[in-house]
């Protein structure tokens, strides 16, 4: 998604702004531009679609020089990738600003500020920002008393960063709702919406928190809280390998991978969430039109991804009242598919270039029955996201185990915000969609709090050394996330292992059911608990070897499990996440303990780019 860097220093800052443009590259992004501070006080502007190199070769050919500027790649949400639709923005000649997020009241400030006489020259959202802040600069004190005063009519997620001619020596930045950090150099001081494009300059950092409000010179800072007072921030020293291809202080990088699932979940929520809703604008320009006309959802993926799709079908049709339909791609590209009308087809894929899915999505999106395209993805600039009408980047970062980890939970997060864009047009009322915002915004914590389970889960892990198949069940919305942990066990320990949804098991599988089968259950207390005792009820009568992954309000002792691994009491729209974290732990424990190449399996690749 966007990225935001800016600069004030000592020294002619534009090549530090590029450099961190092209840091963000990661991230996705359609367009690109700069603006600066120069030295004759006019504030010069660069901008151009395509890649940063686009934009460098503007700057060849007219370079600015200034001490303090700001850039900006950006992801479009409001009007079409276009240089007129560029960042930075400006408001007449010498004010100019940056901004991540989502402006949800812009159609009436933009009423507003024509009526005063502003002469809108884009389609964003962000123009109303800059030309809010230039009405009330004249009766302002300070550029940051102007910001201040023009965010408080702002409703939605921002983070912004803004420079004017008249005061060359100060940045101006304001957090709300979407990542901003300051960076601390030893020749000036630093603006970034991610802390990776300022790597190369700096390994301080300070964050801001909802709400700060920053003035930023060469030698000073100067922070302001949401109520105004000056706020004291800490700083944090930032390890470059904490979400890089380096795989750390950890052994392998799966494991790595899991234990970044907390930041994970954080940062595929920044800037996604307002105070009681999910945005439309998040999936990309004229999503709110393309949900409009959606009244069927068709989920296409492989393997992990078809596993995140399976989960969705229960959310939508469960919170958003909407039919949903969940298939294999392998299977679906060569069926003759019966379509609905007013279809939506979303296609789920960690690397966006999974060949099945986008054969599929080929073979579809001009159906006559399809109303549009979604891709769920985690590389910017993939097949699936070029061909699709809309877009979630997960933000996972770089995922180099073969067995999805973070990727997958990434997946369920960006389905969990689709259910509620979706859900307000269907069955969910605006209490039951803020309920679900306020619970996401608990989520990064819980997986945390997970997390530290590492270790008793390691401990369970020698039951399975000499097993060469294990049985996972879970019913409901948790019969995809035994799947997805009997397939992480497959993977990497060469263990064979099938899920099964438990109401099933009578049906065939319980005569697979001894002392030397283990079975690993899901139980969480939700409405199926009981359902679910009975069936380990059947697995315990033929003494079968159980590990219950149970909430810690599960009442079991009449099961007399001997392994129970207790998991803190979530949302039932969460639990799905939680409850993914030990099956990932359980599968890496046991791989160790069988000797097999945790990160690289045999015969499997990281992306499935053939048929």
């Amino acid at each position: 998604m966007c990225g935001i860097v800016g600069a004030v220093a000592r020294h002619d800052v534009l090549d530090n702004l590029i450099d961190g443009l092209n840091r963000l590259e990661y991230r996705g992004y359609d367009s690109a531009g700069v603006a600066l501070v120069c030295d004759d006080k006019r504030v010069q502007r660069l901008r151009a679609v395509g890649k940063v190199a686009v934009l460098e070769e503007e700057i060849s050919v007219k370079r600015p020089v200034g001490h303090i500027g700001v850039a900006h790649t950006r992801w479009a949400t409001h009007g079409q990738p276009s240089v007129r639709n560029c960042h930075p923005h400006m408001s007449g000649t010498d004010l100019a600003l940056v901004h991540n997020g989502i402006i949800e009241n812009h159609t009436e400030l933009r009423t507003e500020l024509e009526a005063d006489g502003y002469e809108f020259t884009s389609d964003t959202d962000t123009e109303v920002i800059v030309h809010l802040i230039h009405r009330v600069l004249p009766d302002s004190n300070t550029l940051r008393d102007a910001v201040a005063s023009a965010v408080e009519r702002l409703e939605g997620a921002y983070a912004i960063g803004v420079i004017h001619a008249s005061s060359p020596d100060t940045i101006v930045a304001a957090r709300h709702g979407s990542p901003l950090i300051i960076g601390l150099g030893d020749d000036g001081n630093y603006l970034a919406s991610d802390q990776m494009a300022l790597s190369s300059i700096t390994d301080r950092f300070i964050y801001l928190e909802e709400g700060d409000l920053a003035e930023i010179q060469v030698d000073r800072i100067l922070i302001h809280s949401r109520q105004g007072e000056v706020a004291n921030r800490q700083v944090h020293r930032f390890s470059p390998g904490a979400l890089s291809i380096d795989k750390g202080h950890y052994n392998h990088f799966m494991h790595k991978e899991i234990h970044e699932q907390a930041r994970v979940m954080t940062d595929v929520l920044e800037g996604r969430l307002a105070e009681a809703h999910v945005p439309d604008a998040v999936f990309g320009v004229d999503a709110a039109a393309l949900f409009d006309r959606a009244q069927h959802i068709q989920i296409i993926a492989c393997g992990t991804s078809y596993h995140a799709g399976m989960v969705a079908r229960y959310w939508l049709e469960e919170h958003a009242g909407i039919p949903c339909q969940v298939e294999i791609a392998s299977e679906y590209r060569y069926r003759t598919p019966a379509v609905l009308p007013h279809t939506l087809i979303v296609t789920v894929s960690q690397s966006g270039e999974t060949a099945d899915t986008l054969a599929a999505l080929r073979n579809l999106k001009d159906h006559p029955n399809c109303c549009g395209s979604l891709s769920i993805c985690n590389v910017a600039g993939s097949s699936l996201i070029r061909e699709s009408d809309l877009c979630l980047l997960t933000h996972a970062g770089p995922e180099i185990g073969v067995a999805s980890t973070k990727a997958f939970t990434s997946q369920l997060v960006a389905f969990q915000l689709l259910t509620a864009v979706v859900g307000r047009r269907h069955a969910m009322t605006p209490q039951a969609e803020r309920g679900l915002v306020l619970q996401l915004r608990e989520l990064p914590a819980l997986v945390q709090h997970v997390l530290l389970l590492d270790e008793r889960i390691r401990n369970h892990a020698g039951t399975f050394a000499d097993k060469n198949h294990t049985l996972f069940l879970g019913r409901g919305v948790h019969y995809p996330i035994a799947m997805e942990g009997a397939l992480k066990l497959k993977e990497i320990s060469y263990i064979h292992a099938e899920a099964y949804a438990a109401g099933e098991l009578k049906h065939g599988p319980l005569a697979l059911v001894d002392e030397e089968m283990p079975v690993v259950a899901l139980v969480p207390v939700d409405g199926l608990f009981d359902k679910m005792k009975s069936n380990l009820q059947e697995v315990q009568a033929r003494k079968g070897s159980m590990l219950l992954i149970a909430s810690e309000n599960a009442c079991l002792e009449d099961l007399k499990p001997k392994s129970v691994i207790r998991l803190p009491d979530v949302p039932e729209f969460l639990a799905p996440v939680i409850y993914t974290i030990p099956l990932q732990l359980l599968s890496y424990h046991v791989a160790l303990i069988k000797g097999t190449n945790v990160d690289q399996p045999r015969n499997l690749a990281k992306a499935v780019t053939v048929e």
